[in-house]
């Protein structure tokens, strides 16, 4: 199975531990005496969610969406669906949406104008991977911890086809047919 995958090893354990400590750090600064509402994008973020929510050293809820886009392959459908909402109420509240990677932005994008709808007092952007390679939303993000221009990561809860989420680190996976 692994010969099918050219692997290159990106971010060891060490990187991505102090980059998640850098963003809870920024994100606790920045909401001292508030309590912001976190919102994973399920499935690949939980490893990161969890990591940086045990970090952050102020008051915080969590919530949690689902949305698909890519299925099998290791490019995006271009089609997204909302499988899972939010179940905490987040009118009036600041809310922080974490995701694991940002690739193309059409997901991130259509999540934010979800949450738009339900008049949040802020929404920003936090995600462990900043991918520049096929960006054709404009997304401001305000927290991230790597940016990488091109390749299909895996590892540390990313995933191809369910597979590699295991990893304690991330790798750049290229398939071969």
């Amino acid at each position: 199975m692994i010969n099918r995958y050219r692997i290159v090893k990106k971010i060891s354990e060490q990187e991505i531990r102090q980059q998640v400590k850098k963003i809870a750090r920024d994100i606790t600064n920045e909401y001292q005496g508030r309590e912001p509402v976190l919102i994973g994008v399920l499935n690949g973020v939980f490893i990161f969610f969890s990591d940086l929510v045990r970090k952050i050293s102020i008051p915080l809820k969590i919530d949690f969406v689902r949305l698909a886009s890519y299925g099998s392959k290791d490019v995006s459908s271009g089609k997204i669906t909302l499988t899972k909402d939010i179940e905490l109420p987040v009118k009036g509240k600041p809310v922080i949406i974490v995701e694991d990677i940002i690739d193309t932005g059409s997901t991130l994008s259509f999540l934010v104008a979800h949450i738009k709808e339900r008049d949040p007092e802020s929404i920003k952007i936090c995600a462990l991977i900043n991918k520049l390679e096929r960006r054709e939303k404009k997304i401001g993000i305000d927290y991230w911890g790597f940016e990488i221009k091109e390749g299909f990561m895996v590892g540390y809860g990313l995933d191809y086809n369910e597979k590699f989420r295991y990893l304690p680190y991330i790798l750049s996976l290229e398939i071969k047919d």
